[in-house]
């Protein structure tokens, strides 16, 4: 029996596997590429969805976790002062943005999300959230409430009251072919006005990320989180960021994707690059804000002993090797080349330093079409390069590589996406 059988005999349905009957099993890494167990090397612009941020078999924080291994603690729980965790958070704090910051470590972005929402209810005294259409949060029962993407909604029930603000999508819905100052007052209209009609006022927090990782890397123009927060401010409504997938210089312009907005979150929630692979996520906020809980709590392993060993090797590499300045040139080569192509299945190319989705329609429409991008998809494969799909419709290729992308590897992954759009391109037209 293959191993893909044997998955599919002890694994939910629900948990999707890429390539299908083709289905990879990576066996090593190093750097940038990984090998599979036929033996075939590819380069991989996904990173185990945005989380493999420095690569693979990275020396300095392979030491890190073997050092920690070396003590013998794996673990002690929360109860006890762990002295990597300490040390991470202190890290974090000083670089969040956020005056007097505490930070509370878990163990994923959903955790993380989570916890947010339980201390910005707690200030607030209330159970209203505001969160933006075509969003992801997590795949947890309150989370899955602000999710605002279908296929990841698999409960309509929920702990919260959740109303919805309007994405900021320029292809199609009610943002379509707005520039950025029309975009920011519709969307600020758009906020007023759920405000006004659909709450009950006393609303906790709005919840959004910079950039919409599953929703395909769709994003508004800069300083919207901004004009969000000033109507936000009117009523004491708290903001979070989600970071999960834009923290850590990944941008390339702003260390975190907030930055971009002129505005400091109450909240910060992140994760994935951060561990590098190991489990580890978490939320920074103000003091007063995070001390609201008002009930022991904690989280079994979250920050625990090799995961911030992990962590704070990784924040090191990131700082030591200005990977933001190196996501900004290497991603800058992605976005040119990639908006350079003449094609017509392309309908927007989007995104920030290494964090890029393209968005492929029919010819001459924004239809979204999933089946030309699964094409796109598996022709990047058999050449040898690893990329993500996404988007409302399944409609985006993602592209998330490690920040350590060598200007060659971009050139060289960039070649083989080129030739899969036109490729598909030609065989569209040829129908």
């Amino acid at each position: 029996m293959s191993l893909l059988d044997r998955h599919r005999a002890v694994m939910p349905t629900w948990m999707p596997v890429y390539y299908g009957e083709d289905a990879l099993e990576i066996v090593s890494g190093s750097g940038r590429r990984v090998t599979d167990a036929t033996g075939r090397t590819y380069l991989d612009f996904f990173g185990g969805v945005l989380t493999t941020m420095i690569g693979y078999d990275i020396a300095e924080i392979s030491d890190a976790v073997r050092s920690q291994i070396g003590t013998g603690v794996a673990h002690t729980s929360t109860l006890y002062l762990i002295r990597q965790q300490v040390e991470l958070a202190e890290k974090i704090a000083r670089i969040s943005g956020i005056p007097d910051a505490r930070v509370f470590f878990t163990n994923s972005g959903t955790e993380a999300n989570e916890s947010a929402l339980l201390m910005a209810t707690n200030v607030r005294r209330s159970n209203q959230v505001l969160a933006i259409k075509n969003s992801y949060h997590g795949r947890t029962f309150g989370t899955m409430a602000i999710t605002g993407h279908r296929s990841w909604s698999s409960s309509s029930l929920s702990p919260l009251s959740v109303n919805w603000l309007a994405s900021a999508d320029r292809l199609r819905g009610r943002m379509a072919g707005l520039g950025d100052t029309d975009l920011i007052d519709a969307a600020v209209d758009d906020l007023r006005e759920v405000l006004a009609t659909v709450t009950a006022g006393d609303v906790a927090a709005l919840i959004a990320e910079p950039i919409q990782g599953v929703g395909g890397f769709v994003h508004g123009p800069d300083g919207l989180l901004g004009a969000y927060r000033k109507v936000l401010d009117e009523s004491g409504i708290l903001l979070i960021a989600d970071e999960v997938q834009t923290g850590w210089g990944r941008t390339g312009d702003h260390f975190w994707g907030y930055q971009a907005h002129d505005v400091v979150p109450d909240l910060i929630t992140f994760a994935k690059g951060i561990g590098n692979g190991y489990a580890l996520g978490g939320v920074i906020g103000r003091a007063e804000v995070m001390n609201a809980v008002p009930a022991i709590s904690f989280a079994t392993f979250g920050g625990n002993p090799i995961s911030t060993a992990a962590g704070n090797a990784v924040l090191d590499y990131v700082l030591d090797h200005d990977l933001q300045g190196n996501a900004k040139r290497v991603g800058t080569i992605l976005l040119d080349g990639l908006r350079a192509l003449d094609t017509s299945i392309v309908a927007a190319v989007r995104g920030r330093g290494l964090m890029i989705g393209l968005e492929f329609v029919r010819p001459g429409t924004t239809e979204p079409d999933p089946a030309v991008t699964a094409r796109v998809f598996d022709l990047c494969r058999q050449n040898g390069l690893l990329v993500g799909k996404g988007g409302l419709y399944g409609n985006v290729i993602r592209i998330g590589p490690a920040l350590t992308l060598t200007e060659a590897e971009a050139r060289d992954g960039l070649a083989i996406l080129s030739e899969a759009v036109m490729t598909a391109d030609t065989e569209i037209r040829t129908l």
